[in-house]
């Protein structure tokens, strides 16, 4: 692999506990899904299929994605589940992944699914930038709730700004690479210079910026709209705002690994995790889902989310990904994360 990806292959061989080869009737699955989403999704497989044992390895999308590249020739990962299908663009291009159709594979959008025969990764929902605003915080300061990605650079902003990394976070790339889409690369490395002098740290997780909102450290975190929107729910002093030029977005993709033997569990898994039952609980968190008629839109989204959505073209993101996170980490890479 490249400088950027060893590095990052690196960082994930660190970060993860050692998992070991999976047991018959066992499914090691790799996935950078919520972890407060995870138990409730696994509920209607687990009644389904109370004889097979999910092993779940959660972490970060930019982890997941190297810790899958790091162990490409001994995969210890069944199935991936939630991640991002910029990551597994990038998995395909690496010959990762093994093509399978899911039972119901027809009823999936187009646009949420690879163009293959049989597919090499299909789409369950989609994500998007917002930012979570602590409203707390922001009148003791007499400060307004930034309402695009241009307020967001006003001075008066320095320092109470918390963004994802993009090397590590799923929503950090979506973020960036829909600030270089909307404005053009070179505007969009000119507005993120400006947006670093009022960032005061990076995160390794999406989910981090909108959790320092609603605690009051920051007020201010460059988040996704779950969330903030779940955050909400639960008492926290927060709104979600979605900016008004646009969100950028991604969509959360299963695959199948490939492998000398691949367990018939494996596909039973893919098979679940496109059901109806399934499609209904992520459709409980997110505005769009894979298969349209399943629920409807979580209150606190765009009444039109589809209009929310900045153009995105994915392919263009997973082939430019290493060379927008080296130009990243050249300009902002020594700025703190935490």
């Amino acid at each position: 692999m490249k400088k950027a990806m060893v590095l990052a292959c690196a960082l994930a061989l660190s970060l993860f506990a050692a998992v070991g080869p999976a047991l018959a009737g066992n499914l090691v699955v790799y996935t950078a899904l919520e972890d407060d989403q995870i138990p409730t999704y696994l509920e209607s497989f687990k009644k389904a299929h109370p004889d097979i044992s999910v092993t779940i390895v959660r972490d970060s999308t930019g982890v997941v994605t190297a810790k899958l590249l790091a162990e490409k020739d001994n995969p210890v990962a069944d199935v991936v589940w939630g991640t991002a299908a910029t990551s597994l663009l990038i998995l395909q291009g690496e010959e990762l992944l093994e093509g399978y159709d899911p039972k119901g594979i027809e009823r999936v959008l187009p646009e949420f699914k690879d163009s293959a025969s049989p597919v090499r990764w299909v789409g369950i929902d989609a994500w998007m930038t917002a930012f979570v605003v602590n409203e707390i915080e922001m009148k003791s300061k007499n400060l307004p709730h930034p309402q695009s990605y241009e307020n967001l650079l006003d001075p008066k902003y320095k320092g109470l700004v918390v963004m994802p990394n993009p090397a590590s976070s799923g929503t950090g790339f979506l973020t960036v690479s829909a600030i270089l889409q909307l404005f053009g690369e070179e505007k969009g490395w000119a507005y993120l210079d400006k947006l670093n002098e009022n960032i005061a740290v990076y995160t390794h997780s999406g989910s981090a910026p909108a959790k320092l909102a609603g605690t009051g450290e920051y007020p201010i975190g460059i988040s996704f709209g779950y969330r903030g929107i779940i955050q909400k729910r639960k008492g926290e002093p927060v709104a979600t705002i979605f900016p008004k030029e646009g969100s950028g977005w991604e969509l959360e993709a299963n695959a199948l690994i490939k492998k000398k033997e691949i367990k018939p569990e494996a596909k039973i898994f893919l098979d679940w995790a496109i059901s109806d039952a399934a499609i209904a609980e992520y459709s409980k968190n997110f505005a769009i889902v894979s298969v349209p008629g399943i629920g409807s839109v979580p209150e606190g989204f765009p009444a039109d989310p589809v209009k929310q959505m900045v153009r995105n073209d994915l392919v263009w993101a997973a082939e430019s990904r290493e060379r927008i996170l080296d130009e990243w980490n050249k300009r902002y890479g020594m700025k703190e994360t935490r």
